[in-house]
């Protein structure tokens, strides 16, 4: 080896050496040059054939890897019942990024608490629930497999289904189509709040029901007319590790707690005075958010309104109406105000009417409104209490011509700037909607200013640390001197002193409501 780096030699094959003549100028006799060419033969051999038996052994250890690898390949993604070899390495490359995917998840940060249960466990911390409220039951979903590792005794009852049918299935599979990308985005592993963060001695399970939930429609048989009837459940996630008897270690999973929807206006029904829900939409007339509450009273989970035109949904007598109400939101800006009802088409096809208050939050930048704010409570109900029931006709809502028209009008009025700017928002309505009260808070600070002082004096309460007693003990006797000896002095002719006194004699009389009661 060392001559051929020295002389930049390759031989071309074996046998060439034996025929081919050689001359190497730094050899001194053709005996020394007969003796180096049997001896670069004979290494030039052991190498060539230990290369070619290395190279078989590679490539009998690669068919063995790809014959083992398409005994994984799914049924589905076999051609003609043969797994090929390139859908075979694609497959293994889409599981590799699957698993980095997932591994990057529960990258959590220091001290993030992810406590691990067994099955006997989970199905008795879940049964405080299940027990109380016959709609709600329990999963738990592998968030590497997907696949159901526990399901409560109920979910069978609710369903209307046989319990074998949850049997390595994966939940996804129960879900209609238009839900699973819900479901995925709301089931983000590093987002979900651990479950044992609710079973703290300091937490109760009204706390842990208030958790960010989202809506999906399962189905668990067929019905009679050999089509899956899906029902409206409200899902509260949850993470937490599975200790697997099977594989006898743990799993990611996400708990879900599923209550089931029921419509409103059927037992037990919704109080009247109680059926009002909030909704925000774009200037250009386009759902933006829909409150929780009117799942049951529209028959629509948000997923189905958010992004589609507001107009779509109402009476086609009622679309001109909103026009008018766009230039009252102008006018008001911001302030809220009552208008006449409107007719709203709910989830099964029939009309509600609801009495609207409208709001508007005006960006106190480009003075031009940002999104519009609507209140909604229901006068008159559908004729089929059943808003979830599918509608009499299948046809679908139909875009016609007045929509688009009305939106473009009502989307020239809003891009026109706020004169009178008030504080926006239904914080002085009294609706207890969360969504309300955050555009009321917003809304009022940035308007009149305060966004930059409320910060100041939060940081400023920050920086200072507490006073203790004998501190404030200490101002005091020196408020006390200071004001006996201005008492005494002639009066002073630079103004500064007596703006400071009110704040100082203000600090005193906080200082002594905070010692009196405890002192």
């Amino acid at each position: 080896m060392t001559c051929h780096l020295v002389y930049g030699y390759k031989p071309p094959s074996c046998s060439a050496l034996h025929t081919r003549k050689l001359s190497f100028p730094d050899c001194d006799s053709a005996g020394e040059t007969l003796s180096f060419l049997d001896a670069r033969v004979s290494v030039s051999c052991t190498l060539c054939s230990s290369e070619q038996s290395a190279k078989a052994k590679t490539q009998k250890e690669l068919f063995k890897t790809l014959k083992e690898l398409k005994m994984h390949l799914p049924s589905e993604k076999r051609s003609k019942g043969k797994s090929s070899t390139l859908n075979t390495l694609k497959y293994a490359l889409r599981c590799v990024k699957q698993v980095k995917g997932k591994t990057c998840f529960f990258n959590q940060p220091p001290g993030f608490d992810v406590s691990s249960y067994t099955i006997e466990e989970i199905n008795s911390i879940t049964s405080e629930y299940t027990l109380k409220n016959t709609d709600i039951f329990a999963v738990a979903v592998s968030l590497i497999t997907g696949k159901i590792v526990y399901i409560s005794d109920q979910a069978a009852s609710i369903l209307n289904c046989k319990r074998e049918v949850f049997h390595n299935a994966k939940f996804v599979e129960f879900l209609t189509p238009q839900d699973v990308s819900v479901f995925y985005s709301f089931t983000t592993p590093y987002r979900l709040p651990s479950w044992s963060m609710c079973t703290g001695a300091e937490s109760s399970p009204t706390e842990c029901m208030q958790e960010k939930s989202f809506f999906c429609r399962i189905s668990g048989s067929k019905g009679r007319d050999g089509e899956l009837h899906y029902l409206p459940f409200r899902m509260t996630p949850y993470l937490m590790k599975v200790q697997d008897a099977e594989l006898a270690e743990e799993q990611f999973c996400c708990l879900l707690l599923a209550e089931r929807v029921h419509s409103g206006y059927e037992a037990p029904r919704i109080p009247p005075d109680k059926r009002i829900f909030t909704t925000t939409h774009t200037p250009n007339c386009v759902f933006q958010d829909v409150d929780e509450r009117a799942v049951p009273l529209l028959g629509y989970l948000p997923q189905d309104l958010i992004g589609t035109p507001v107009l779509l949904n109402l009476h086609p007598s009622d679309r001109p109406l909103m026009l008018a109400v766009h230039r009252k939101i102008l006018q008001y800006a911001g302030q809220p105000f009552d208008h006449s009802s409107i007719r709203f088409c709910a989830k099964n096809g029939e009309f509600i009417t609801i009495d609207t208050s409208w709001s508007s939050f005006v960006n106190p930048w480009s003075r031009k409104v940002s999104f519009v704010i609507g209140r909604h409570k229901v006068r008159m109900g559908p004729v089929n209490e059943d808003v979830f029931a599918a509608p009499a006709f299948h046809g679908g809502k139909i875009m016609d011509s007045d929509i688009q028209e009305i939106s473009e009008q009502i989307h020239r009025l809003l891009l026109q700037p706020v004169h009178n700017m008030g504080s926006s928002g239904y914080g002085s309505h009294g609706s207890n909607g969360s969504h309300e009260q955050l555009v009321s808070i917003s809304s009022s600070s940035e308007s009149n200013g305060n966004v930059t002082t409320g910060k100041t004096v939060e940081e400023t309460g920050k920086a200072k640390p507490p006073r203790t007693f004998q501190e404030i003990c200490k101002g005091v006797h020196m408020l006390k001197n200071q004001d006996s000896q201005v008492g005494l002095r002639s009066p002073s002719p630079s103004p500064s002193p007596s703006p400071s006194k009110p704040e100082q004699r203000k600090t005193t009389d906080s200082e002594f409501s905070l010692i009196s009661p405890n002192r």
